[in-house]
C-alpha cells in the first residue's frame, strides 16, 4: 500500500479515537507527509478504519521508512523509535491534554482517568497489540487467587542494538525513565522514544508530582506517580502522607510504593515513585486473621493479614491517625532485631529493615497495608534470605517488588518458550535432564508428573497451576516471618513491642 494512503488511514484512526479533531486533519496530514518526505496527500477513499487496524498501519509505514532509508536499520529498537515519532504527530500538546483532564476531573475523577487512560492507549504509548501477547492466568491457593503473567510485551533487544547501545556516549538527559523530561523525548538506542507520552501534573503533600500510565500495564489502569524531581526512593512518614493524598484525589485507585532498599525494592531506586491503578489484588482481598490493639491508637484497627508475606493492615476513617501509627511502626521496624527469628536491623551499620506500603479507600475507611521487608544476605542465600530461594530460580529469580507483593507474578519471557518445550518434550518421552535449557526444571517436573500421566491432555493447565504454586512459595520465601506457629509467634512479638 502506498505511503500516502497509509497516512490517510492513520489520520482517520486519529479521528475515530478522538486523537485528531476534524479541524486538524490537514495539519496532521502535512506533519506526517513531512516526516515521510512525501509531497502529496492521498486523494482517494481509504475505506473503514478500526482501532485494531493500528498495528497493520504502522507496520506498513515502518516497512516503507526502512525501504526508503528513513531508519538506520530494521531492528525492533529502530522501529519503535520511528513509530513513536509517527504517533507523536497525532497527540495534542501537554497543555491541551492537561486542561481537558482538569476539566473532566472537576466533574468526576473517574471521567478524568478514563480519558487519560484511553488517550495513553490510543496514542500507542500503551501498545495494546503487544499487551495482548502476555500470557495471563489465575491460580487458586490458600491465600486466594494469585495472578500469574508471563511478560511478552517488552520487546527483546537484538544483539546489534545492545552492542550499539554500549558504544553510545552515555547521556544524562533524561536522567532516568521516570523523569518529567521524558515527555515528548525523541529517544535513542538506549532510551525509549516518548513523543506520544503525556504527563498530568498533580500536587501531593504540597510537592509537585507527575501522573502517568505504565506502558506495560501489568494490571488494569496501571499508573505511575512520580516525584517531579529526580530524588531517590525513601520510605518515611512523608511517603504515607503522599499515598493518602493521592488516594483522596483518586479514590477509585489504590497506590503503593516499592521498598527503599536493594533486593526488596523495585528496579528504579534512584527516582521516588509509586504505582497504582484500578485493580483489586489478592492481597487486598485477603482477610485479617488476627487483630491487635496498639496503645494510643485504639481507634485504628490493626490486623495481621492472612498472606504469605508479613503484612499489617491499618484501617480507620481518619487517615491522619493511620499515618501517625504507620510512622511509629516504621521507626520501630527500622531498628528491630529478633535473633531467634533471624531478623537483624543492621549488620556492620548496613540497614536491612524497611516496608512496602499500599494505600486504598474501602467504603468509609482508609486502609494502609504495611509489608515488612528485610534484605539481609548470607553465604547460603547471597541474593537475600527473604528472596526467592535457589530451588525456585528456574521460575522466578528476580526481586519481589510491589506488584509481586500484592499477588501478581511478573515472570520472565523465557518461560513462554521453556514451558512449551517442556510440555512437548515430556509428552514425547524425552529425557528432560539431558536438555541443556530444560534440565533446570527437571526436579520440579518430577513433583507433579503423576498428575500429567493421569490426563496428558491437560498438561498445559497442570503446568500453569504448578507455576502458580511456585509463585506462592516465592512469596513465602520473601516473607520475613514464616507461616508456621513459631513464625507467627515472632510476628506477634514485633507487634506487641510497638
Amino acid at each position: 500500500m502506498e505511503i500516502s494512503k497509509l497516512i490517510s488511514k492513520l489520520v482517520k484512526y486519529g479521528i475515530i479515537t478522538g486523537l485528531v479533531e476534524k479541524e486538524d486533519i490537514i495539519y496532521t496530514t502535512n506533519r506526517l507527509l513531512m516526516l515521510f518526505k512525501v509531497d502529496e496527500a492521498y486523494e482517494g477513499e481509504v475505506g473503514e478504519v478500526k482501532v485494531e487496524d493500528l498495528e497493520t498501519i504502522l507496520k506498513g509505514m515502518l516497512d516503507y521508512a526502512y525501504e526508503n532509508k528513513l531508519m538506520e536499520d530494521n531492528s525492533i529498537v529502530s522501529r519503535d523509535l520511528f513509530d513513536t515519532k509517527v504517533m507523536g504527530c497525532l497527540v495534542n500538546l501537554p497543555s491541551t491534554i492537561i486542561n481537558k483532564f482538569n476539566t473532566l476531573y472537576k466533574e468526576n475523577p473517574e471521567k478524568a482517568t478514563n480519558f487519560f487512560y484511553k488517550l495513553s492507549c490510543d496514542s500507542d504509548y500503551i501498545r495494546r497489540y503487544r499487551i495482548k501477547k502476555d500470557q495471563k492466568w489465575v491460580t487458586s491457593t490458600e491465600y486466594g487467587d494469585l495472578d500469574i503473567t508471563i511478560n511478552l510485551s517488552k520487546p527483546e533487544k537484538d544483539p546489534k542494538a545492545i552492542a550499539a547501545a554500549k558504544l553510545m556516549k552515555q547521556s544524562g538527559y533524561p536522567k532516568c525513565l521516570l523523569c518529567k523530561e521524558n515527555e515528548g523525548y525523541a529517544g535513542r538506542i538506549n532510551h525509549p522514544a516518548r513523543e506520544n507520552h503525556r504527563i498530568i501534573p498533580i500536587t501531593i503533600n504540597d510537592s509537585n508530582w507527575g501522573f502517568q500510565y505504565s506502558p506495560y500495564v501489568y494490571y488494569n489502569e496501571h499508573c505511575i506517580v512520580f516525584n517531579g524531581e529526580h530524588v531517590p526512593m525513601k520510605i518515611d512518614k512523608g511517603t504515607f502522607k503522599k499515598l493518602f493524598d493521592f488516594v483522596k484525589q483518586f479514590p477509585h485507585y489504590f497506590v503503593g510504593s516499592n521498598a527503599d532498599l536493594p533486593i526488596v525494592g523495585g528496579s528504579i531506586l534512584t527516582h521516588d515513585h509509586f504505582q497504582g491503578g484500578r485493580y483489586e489484588f489478592a492481597m487486598a482481598k485477603a482477610k485479617v486473621e488476627k487483630e491487635y490493639t496498639v496503645k494510643g491508637f485504639e481507634d485504628v484497627k490493626v490486623g495481621r493479614v492472612k498472606w504469605p508475606m508479613s503484612v499489617l493492615r491499618l484501617s480507620s476513617p481518619d487517615s491522619e491517625k493511620i499515618i501517625e501509627l504507620a510512622d511509629v511502626i516504621l521507626n520501630k521496624w527500622r531498628n528491630y532485631t529478633d535473633e531467634d527469628a533471624f531478623i537483624y536491623a543492621f549488620t556492620d551499620n548496613e540497614p536491612h529493615n524497611t516496608i512496602t506500603p499500599i494505600a486504598r479507600k474501602r467504603g468509609e475507611n482508609f486502609e494502609l497495608d504495611l509489608v515488612l521487608r528485610n534484605n539481609i544476605t548470607t553465604e547460603e542465600h547471597p541474593l537475600g534470605v527473604y528472596h526467592p530461594h535457589k530451588e525456585l530460580h528456574h521460575i522466578k529469580k528476580e526481586n519481589i517488588g510491589l506488584i509481586e507483593v500484592m499477588g501478581l507474578a511478573v515472570l520472565p519471557a523465557r518461560l513462554n518458550t521453556e514451558m512449551a518445550d517442556l510440555e512437548k518434550a515430556y509428552l514425547e518421552g524425552k529425557d528432560i535432564r539431558k536438555d541443556e535449557v530444560l534440565s533446570k526444571h527437571a526436579d520440579w517436573l518430577d513433583t507433579f508428573k503423576d498428575k500429567i500421566d493421569k490426563d496428558p491432555s491437560k498438561i498445559h493447565e497442570i503446568v500453569q497451576e504448578e507455576i502458580g504454586k511456585v509463585f506462592s512459595k516465592v512469596l513465602e520465601d520473601a516473607g520475613v516471618y514464616k507461616r508456621d506457629e513459631k513464625g507467627l509467634a515472632a510476628f506477634d512479638r514485633f507487634v506487641n513491642s510497638i
